[in-house]
């Protein structure tokens, strides 16, 4: 559904995006992560042309970017739906854009995310949830196959979230293909593919087990303790640690060497009873660790 090969880009001399590759297929909810400034909105925008590439090639549904525009619809990181517009206003407005001239279709969008209380209200005036869900009203109105989703739940409560979300799969199962860019964790884990993004650089690309199962050669340990500044900073100086993550109670450690784990229990001892244990690798765990290197 959406194919993307070397893709690449600048500003002004400067690289953004260094061949981007990518296969996404149909019915797939697709999540990119990445650091502020990793390159994730210029991707996203680049896709929906509204930045040019430099270079490389991609195809929407087999189609140009331009011969596919009316296959796909955009929900911007920031609300971008016009704020003196009623909410009704704002959805005739943008299916007068794509020739749609079904009511029932864009009364239906309307009722099911639940805007109906909302139809004279100037969108300015909503919260930012309900900007979201005209945002994404907004975005369907012309029954895309693929949405490009730039940070959808940006900013709104956990239950909004999830409601979001919950809508996402059943997009996903109504043959729509989502593109979604996000900084949570836990939203990352709820994608069927995964890709991490880095100063422009794609660094991994699976499904979000695969992509814990790819890290070959290091080994995770935790201890319950309270976050000790000087402990961490201890560790962060043995050889052999990969990541020192401090999360909740829990400190956890990613190793590359077997024979350090003495010594890392030898310096807790100074600090708790606690034992060392071996743990799972998380989805955070890999995203630090393949990332903090462009972080600094």
């Amino acid at each position: 559904m959406i194919r993307v090969i070397d893709l690449f880009k600048e500003f002004t001399d400067k690289a953004v995006l260094h061949n981007i590759s990518l296969e996404i297929d149909k019915g797939v909810i697709f999540g990119l992560l990445g650091p502020n400034g990793a390159g994730k909105t210029t991707l996203i925008k680049t896709l929906c042309g509204i930045l040019k590439a430099s270079s490389g090639d991609i195809s929407i549904d087999g189609e140009s970017i331009e011969n596919a525009k009316p296959s796909f619809g955009y929900v911007a990181q920031h609300f971008g739906q016009y704020e003196e517009l009623s909410v009704w206003e704002n959805i005739l407005f943008y299916a007068k854009m794509y020739s749609v001239k079904d009511i029932k279709r864009l009364k239906y969008l309307m009722e099911r995310y639940g805007l109906e209380a909302y139809k004279s209200t100037l969108a300015g005036k909503l919260s930012g949830g309900y900007q979201r869900r005209l945002a994404l009203v907004c975005a369907l109105v012309h029954n895309p196959k693929v949405l490009f989703l730039d940070e959808p739940t940006a900013g709104i409560d956990p239950i909004t979230r999830k409601l979001l979300w919950d809508d996402f799969y059943t997009l996903a199962l109504e043959g729509k293909t989502l593109f979604v860019t996000t900084h949570y964790m836990e939203e990352a884990q709820r994608c069927n593919q995964l890709a991490f993004l880095a100063s422009g650089k794609l660094l991994v690309q699976g499904t979000p087990e695969g992509i814990k199962e790819s890290i070959e050669g290091v080994e995770l340990y935790s201890v319950k303790i309270d976050y000790n500044p000087e402990l961490i900073s201890a560790f962060a100086k043995f050889q052999g640690v990969a990541l020192v993550n401090q999360f909740g109670d829990q400190l956890r450690l990613l190793l590359t060497q077997k024979l350090i784990v003495d010594s890392i229990e030898q310096e807790i001892k100074k600090y708790t009873d606690e034992r060392l244990l071996k743990a799972t690798i998380s989805l955070e765990d890999v995203f630090i660790y393949l990332t903090q290197e462009f972080a600094e």
